[in-house]
């Protein structure tokens, strides 16, 4: 086979590896609409945070550290411990637990019923106000992520693809990280199909998102369904928090991971969870893929606007996605 076939191969593969770590931001912002029909801006910024208190409880850091600093005029930073990463991410999700509860308690109760672009901004003051808190409480500083995921290229690979061109061709370069990544996406799409579909809280989580006061007319409890999504969501932000974070370093631009979300929902569907996942292999093979092929002949860069420019092209003949449900409303 010729080498720039098979260049063209990896460079597939990659771009594979790369959509499943944007489904993973996708998945989240799927479960939160199909419960409650808000589009929560928060998301990215909920990995953010997750991933912040992830590394600060691993590390010991205390809490507002900073903050009790500059009030007090003490020097503490640490506590003296550190905590194994299979504990640590279990706190974490407790934390993100009581985030829940606490958006439920404070915000998402009082407005029921209210329009789709009340809720809205309601969620982008959440995304502002997480932001705020995870930088006062862990810091701005970049972090280092390591909870014992492989990082690196497989050389297993490597050497066994090495043979398949020329001299110059020394074999595909698969990140191990993405290749976990995809195995746990896998898992968590199948595991969130079968809880949406067939398990009594999947279906009240869809009562929920068609009508509000009727699913509380047949006694679903709004304020325990909007916890449970809430909470789910906030795990699927910790596990792209997690990849992510190990993959580039805990920092405050990965809550703009959300934005590379947004062609993704748009093409496969703002109420899919399968829709999120083949969304973003689509997105992540076509921007590698342009790049590989157009990119270099146009000046380069195509990956920052390939994926928005693909949606624009589903929003003006598909709005509704590969797998969304196409809604008519009466007037």
């Amino acid at each position: 086979m010729g080498d720039q076939f098979l260049f063209a191969i990896e460079v597939m593969i990659n771009g594979l590896m790369a959509g499943v770590l944007y489904a993973l931001v996708a998945l989240g912002f799927v479960l939160i609409f199909k419960a409650s029909g808000i589009f929560n801006y928060a998301q990215g910024v909920m990995a953010l945070f997750a991933a912040l208190t992830l590394v600060g409880i691993m590390e010991g850091q205390v809490p507002f550290s900073h903050l009790i600093n500059a009030i007090f005029g003490t020097k503490i930073h640490h506590f003296g411990w550190e905590v194994p990463a299979i504990l640590a991410i279990l706190l974490t999700m407790m934390i993100m637990v009581f985030f829940a509860w606490a958006v439920n308690h404070f915000v998402m109760r009082h407005l029921v019923n209210q329009e789709p672009i009340i809720l809205f901004m309601a969620t982008i003051g959440l995304a502002y106000f997480l932001e705020g808190v995870g930088d006062l409480m862990w810091g701005s500083e970049i972090k280092t992520l390591d909870v014992g995921l492989p990082q690196g290229g497989s050389f297993w690979i490597e050497d066994m693809t090495a043979g398949l061109g020329s001299d110059n061709f020394f074999g595909f370069f698969i990140d191990k990280l993405d290749m976990v990544a995809t195995v746990i996406a896998a898992i968590l799409v199948v595991g969130l199909v079968v809880f949406a579909q067939y398990t009594k809280q999947g279906r009240a989580m869809r009562a929920v998102a068609d009508d509000h006061q009727a699913a509380l007319s047949v006694g679903i409890s709004l304020n325990y369904i909007w916890v449970l999504v809430w909470s789910l969501a906030g795990f699927v932000a910790l596990v792209a928090g997690i990849m992510w974070g190990a993959k580039s370093g805990v920092q405050f631009s990965l809550s703009l991971i959300a934005l590379k979300a947004l062609p993704v929902l748009m093409l496969g569907g703002f109420t899919s969870i399968p829709g999120a996942i083949v969304g973003g292999l689509i997105i992540g093979v076509g921007e590698k893929i342009f790049e590989f092929t157009v990119g270099a002949a146009i000046g380069g860069a195509t990956e920052n606007w390939f994926a928005y420019m693909l949606a624009l092209l589903f929003l003006v003949f598909r709005p509704q996605g590969l797998f969304g449900e196409k809604i008519i409303e009466r007037v």
